[in-house]
């Protein structure tokens, strides 16, 4: 079984699997429909693989929909187009960390220079985990 996963691949080998499966379009489409605020279970298994999503689904309520955003741009970091700037410029200033984090990754992997003035407020954020990440992604930006 591949470490980080329940259900024996990474992320990246299940977003890449996903690509080649469906298509490169459509795992954008499914990554940038979460960012916008839609769901529903098939989008985020699709995603996340079998038995992460379906807890969101079982009528109750849930404070932790937050990871929905995280998992579209962790899917983003391995099926990447520039149609996705404009919902990693807003993840940047979510209200959950674990988004900001996740959408500094993105910029420094796919070198988003349009979100440089985001990423750069980040440096002054409250958890280390995000400034971390800020800064490696304005290293990056800078070595373009």
């Amino acid at each position: 079984m591949a470490r980080g996963s329940l259900w024996g691949t990474t992320p990246r080998e299940h977003i890449e699997a996903e690509c080649v499966r469906r298509g490169r379009e459509s795992v954008l489409a499914d990554c940038l429909a979460l960012l916008r605020g839609e769901t529903d279970p098939a989008l985020l298994t699709s995603l996340t693989g079998p038995g992460t999503a379906e807890k969101y689904f079982d009528g109750a309520e849930h404070s932790d929909t937050y990871w929905f955003r995280v998992w579209a741009l962790r899917g983003l970091l391995w099926s990447w187009d520039a149609r996705a700037i404009d919902c990693v410029r807003t993840a940047l200033t979510d209200g959950s960390w674990r988004v900001r984090e996740m959408a500094a990754k993105v910029v420094a992997r796919h070198l988003v220079e349009e979100a440089s003035s985001e990423v750069a407020d980040l440096m002054d954020d409250p958890v280390p985990r995000v400034r971390q990440a800020a800064e490696r992604a304005l290293i990056r930006l800078s070595q373009d």
